[in-house]
């Protein structure tokens, strides 16, 4: 046994010598599953020779399956292209054949990598080219797939079928045309591949070219004959091309096809298709030529004024219609304000009326327009006859309904007999124009009985289409003016759209838009506007003013570092005015993320108490941008704030932060006089607004306005006396004003002017500084839809804190409830705050010291509307209550008494209101 076992030692001695001497070993151990870790990164590296010598001898199985795919050394070789080892293990018989648990041979992996010398000899040892893997793919779909031409000419030869399918029904050709290898793609059709084989689904090589936007590949295709088919499903190669917005693969099955031209159009009727995708494929197109161009708009002008006859009949489907329409009108617009560009010239033909008059184009839709402007004008005669003789008993559904001079067609049913009869046609045709839908659908008149009733019927319907008038008119003008013709249009219609929006205010937001976008428009429509609710008024503020924009939401998408606004809090109004200006406005505008330096908290409570710091060092009097107001609550623009050598640059700032608070619903701890929140809405001050500065003062202006000053021998003049750095200079209030006397008949003007001397001039370089920094966030357009004292309530919230509001909208966790003790005691010791503890609580929690309009139930969290919330801790001697300021949570420890609790709570309150961390 001894002697065994000395002569075991002896050999492994030996073995440990030569390996010493060699540098590597030169024997392979006799378990294949070790041997086979020893030889493949040699066989990975092609050393061959070392291979071979340990191969020498040994009982080693070269065809042995190794891991958890199951490959030989064979399918290492020839997918690391190592062609000596490669030789070298086919020579010692490994199977070229030999599939590992994919169903993979070496020849599929020599294939996928390119490795021609591997390829060939692998052929040379028989190996088939035939076999597939589990998902039926052979040896020439893996060089189609990575578009390997020259390796595909050798392998083609060995071939037996070209068109061999994978488990899709997938051929070779398949899947070059899908991943667009053309010099691939023309080695199979000459290699006899079929051009029109569909797989299991009925695609086509043409389909899948399609369906990845492949243009080369598609015109080869078709150039060779390839047959415009759909798959099982109906799925067209137009339909793939669309829906992926590929316009120059469009372009290329136009030009074989003709017919998809009109295919085309008509697919801007389909809701599953994106609008996006559609306009980007139609403006390719019409780019290619004046031609092109000219059709497509003059085929979506057509559609469109098909879809919006339909829309003016009470038959059909107001959303389906109304969507479709404006649909087929933003898609017209878009393309005719791009129009083909030319390469000789670069001018754009779409507004080159030399080439393409714009009457042309747009021909088929003064047809819609003139329908529309027809009845506008009906409805209204017809409103005027009942209003001026309401006892005549004019019934303004028939009378609106009726068609003038209707062919016999449509007269059959639409006569005043009919009418008579107990049924009017639910129609609303062009006046002097047939029915455009072949089915008149009877209505009785219990559905029309007078005009308001008419009104709420066809209000929304007229009004979408005048929506799409207005996109139209648009899309002729430059960029940020609006057509006079639509201003003349609206004003001809004054009468009937201000009834419209009387009846149904939700016009306004739905269809009206253009009110934002016209002051002079706007102004008939304001006082309209400002009579709706103010919820409805907010909600379509914001609804408008994030259009467009990706979700603001900071905790639904990543935060990038380089976005974070890293702030110092001993420096925090010079920090942050540094780190805002240099951050893009389109960043700030999807999610603001603050941090502050030392700090390592970070989320929406710290963004709230950001705003709230801001807010109050804003009116810091060291920086002298504004004063407080004679009330001594509110503040006005410092008329002296350039003091400040930056002072424009900080009041710019400061309009940033107010229009980043706005458009991200965060309240800021400031009130503004009357007269600035007039400013910041275009709204002229008047002689009362000088109360909040000078309430003497503007007694005396009350005094002359309301007495005659015709005997009193004031000597006003239209100047005043104006202390500048306490030197006393008088200003004039308009040109010559130092010579001309204040009299009875002009003492309303010159109250005017000296309120806008003090009250706008005075700081007119100020205001605009602040409305430049303001409107970078916040549109002129949609603030006027409020007045000066809903502006406060939307960025400052409600100045008092209504306790038992806040108790009815507080939530428990953890076990609390209302019941509980504690629960009953905190809100006990809230009643026994001042106004001022509670502030410090309420930012304690939720990091913001205000109350958002509408009460606590709309108080603002990290993910949207989040209540005020209790959570129970378990007590411990001295525990503080402590807070997550995102999910505006307190967390409550259970004390033992009401006099614990308030004596804990007020400790946090007064020493821990500031600063966030991780905890």
């Amino acid at each position: 046994m001894m002697e065994r076992a000395m002569e075991q030692l002896n050999v492994q001695l030996n073995r440990l010598t030569r390996s010493l001497r060699r540098a590597r070993t030169v024997e392979l151990p006799e378990d294949n599953e070790t041997a086979v870790y020893t030889l493949m990164p040699m066989v990975m590296a092609d050393q061959h020779r070392s291979v071979s010598e340990l191969l020498l001898n040994s009982k080693f199985d070269v065809n042995y399956a190794f891991g958890r795919v199951k490959r030989s050394l064979l399918h290492i070789a020839a997918n690391c292209g190592s062609v000596e080892c490669l030789v070298l293990l086919l020579k010692r018989g490994a199977n070229p054949n030999y599939q590992d648990i994919s169903g993979c041979t070496p020849l599929h992996l020599a294939a996928r990598n390119g490795q021609k010398k591997c390829m060939g000899r692998l052929l040379e040892y028989n190996a088939d080219v035939n076999i597939c893997n589990n998902e039926g793919l052979t040896a020439i779909h893996w060089l189609a797939v990575n578009g390997r031409t020259e390796l595909l000419h050798d392998l083609v030869q060995h071939v037996s079928n070209v068109d061999v399918e994978d488990a899709m029904g997938q051929t070779a050709l398949h899947v070059a045309c899908q991943n667009g290898h053309k010099t691939t793609v023309l080695c199979l059709l000459d290699s006899g591949a079929d051009i029109n084989r569909p797989n299991v689904s009925g695609a086509t090589p043409l389909y899948f070219a399609c369906s990845h936007g492949q243009r080369d590949t598609a015109q080869i295709l078709l150039s060779r004959g390839a047959k415009y088919l759909a798959d099982k499903n109906g799925v067209t190669p137009l339909d793939l091309c669309v829906q992926g917005g590929y316009g120059e693969t469009c372009e290329i099955l136009i030009q074989h096809h003709g017919r998809l031209f009109q295919t085309l159009i008509q697919m801007t009727q389909n809701d599953d298709i994106k609008e996006n995708m559609l306009r980007q494929v139609l403006e390719h197109v019409s780019q290619q030529s004046e031609l092109h161009y000219q059709r497509i708009l003059t085929s979506l002008a057509e559609v469109a004024t098909t879809n919006g006859h339909k829309l003016l009949s009470l038959s059909s489907n107001y959303e389906a219609q109304m969507k479709s329409l404006l649909r087929i009108v933003r898609i017209f617009c878009h393309v005719f304000r791009l129009g083909p560009s030319s390469p000789n010239n670069g001018n754009d033909m779409g507004y080159n009326g030399n080439k393409t008059p714009k009457s042309q184009v747009l021909k088929p839709l003064e047809l819609l327009w003139h329908s529309l402007d027809e009845w506008l004008v009906l409805i209204s005669t017809e409103l005027q006859k009942n209003c001026s003789d309401p006892a005549s008993g004019a019934d303004i559904a028939s009378l609106l309904l009726k068609q003038r001079e209707a062919d016999s067609s449509v007269s059959a049913i639409a006569t005043v007999t009919d009418y008579g009869s107990g049924a009017v046609p639910s129609v609303l045709p062009s006046p002097g124009q047939p029915s455009l839908d072949p089915e008149v659908v009877m209505v009785t008149p219990e559905t029309c009985c007078d005009g308001e009733d008419v009104i709420s019927m066809t209000a929304n319907r007229l009004s979408a289409v005048i929506q799409a008038f207005y996109m139209c008119c648009s899309c002729q003008m430059p960029q940020g003016m609006t057509s006079p013709r639509f201003i003349e249009f609206v004003c001809k219609h004054d009468e009937v759209l201000k009834c419209f929006v009387t009846r149904n205010p939700k016009i306004i937001f739905n269809h009206f838009h253009f009110l934002l976008e016209c002051p002079e428009l706007m102004s008939r429509f304001m006082h309209i506007i400002k009579a709706q609710p103010f919820k409805e008024r907010c909600e379509w503020f914001y609804e408008h003013l994030l259009a467009g924009q990706p979700d603001s939401d900071m905790v639904h998408r990543p935060v990038n570092e380089n976005d974070i606004l890293l702030v110092h809090r001993e420096s925090i109004f010079r920090s942050s005015c540094e780190v805002v200006s240099k951050s893009s406005n389109q960043k700030l505008k999807q999610g603001i993320a603050v941090r502050f330096h030392g700090e390592e908290g970070m989320g929406q409570g710290v963004v709230r108490e950001w705003f709230d710091i801001l807010s109050n060092e804003i009116i810091n009097p060291d920086y002298a941008l504004f004063t407080q107001s004679a009330d001594g609550t509110t503040f006005q623009p410092n008329s002296n704030s350039s003091v400040n050598p930056d002072h424009l640059n900080y009041f710019r700032f400061a309009g940033q932060i107010l229009g980043l608070a706005l458009y991200h619903r965060q309240l800021v701890n400031i009130y503004f006089t009357r007269s600035f929140y007039k400013h910041i809405l275009g709204i002229p001050v008047n002689y009362q607004d000088v109360a909040s500065i000078d309430p003497e003062y503007a007694k005396n202006l009350q005094w002359i306005l309301d007495n005659d000053i015709s005997d009193l021998g004031l000597e006003l003049t239209f100047s005043v006396e104006t202390d500048v750095f306490g030197a006393m200079e008088e200003v004039p209030l308009k040109p010559g004003g130092i010579s001309i006397l204040v009299t009875q008949d002009n003492k309303a003007e010159y109250v005017q002017l000296v309120t806008e001397l003090r009250m706008t001039r005075a700081i007119q370089p100020q205001i605009n500084a602040f409305l430049q920094g303001f409107h970078t966030f916040i549109l002129p357009s949609l603030i006027q839809l409020f007045d000066e004292y809903e502006l406060e309530l939307l960025l400052s919230g409600m100045p008092e804190i209504d306790v038992t509001d806040w108790n009815r909208n507080t939530e428990y966790t953890s076990g609390y409830d209302l019941d509980e003790p504690v629960i009953q005691w905190f809100w006990e010791v809230v009643e026994s705050l001042t106004q001022e503890e509670r502030i410090l609580l309420l930012q304690f929690v939720t990091g913001s010291s205000r109350v958002p309009h509408g009460g606590f139930a709309y108080l603002m969290g990290g993910s949207g509307l989040q209540k005020f919330t209790i959570a129970a801790v378990p007590y411990t001697a001295h525990l503080l209550p402590t807070s997550s300021t995102c999910i505006n949570m307190l967390k409550l420890p259970e004390y033992p008494s009401q006099e614990v609790l308030r004596d804990r709570l007020l400790v946090a309150l007064h020493c821990g209101s500031y600063g966030y961390t991780m905890a």
